[in-house]
């Protein structure tokens, strides 16, 4: 018998989140990823647009996000969710990716390459990424042995990269 506990479906835009879990829970990666995504975009009641911008992300209700975040990490026993995405980023450059991001160094970069490197480092480590080129949706594995951080995939809109971590971070995920 498991002593661990459920975790509370807490909402501050009033968004069911028990389907969620259920597809978690039974390991349905792929629908639990296609769900993800819809409760992404009817909290921030973008549904009809498909996509989430900077906008919805940097205002997206931190009790969604860590709901999300907690069912994710749960059902994968830590493998994924957007706050195990958010140490991997930050764990590719370590105090070097706070320390550019904090005084504007990048490296001999200009920023964006700076950018587009994580990034692309980024979607090496959790395999969206193979042979230095980003994998379609329907490559994508939707599999408990995908790499760690795998999953859930950045469907919910083509942002400016690490935008969805700053608000991990903001929330305290």
């Amino acid at each position: 018998m498991s002593l661990q506990r459920e975790v509370e479906l807490k909402s501050d835009a009033g968004m069911d989140y028990s389907k969620l879990r259920d597809l978690l829970k039974a390991g349905k990666w792929k629908e639990a990823d296609e769900e993800t995504l819809r409760v992404m975009l009817a909290v921030a009641k973008r549904e009809k647009e498909g996509y989430l911008t900077v906008e919805d992300i940097d205002n997206f209700p931190c009790a969604d996000l860590r709901t999300i975040d907690k069912l994710w990490v749960k059902y994968s026993n830590g493998r994924f969710g957007f706050s195990v995405q958010k140490r991997i980023y930050q764990g590719l450059y370590g105090m070097i990716w706070y320390k550019a991001k904090q005084e504007r160094i990048y490296l001999g970069l200009d920023r964006n390459e700076y950018d587009r490197k994580i990034w692309d480092d980024f979607g090496d480590k959790v395999g969206w990424r193979k042979g230095g080129s980003w994998l379609n949706y329907k490559n994508i594995t939707f599999d408990k042995k995908a790499p760690e951080g795998h999953l859930p995939t950045r469907r919910y809109g083509e942002l400016g990269n690490y935008r969805l971590f700053s608000r991990v971070e903001t929330c305290r995920l």
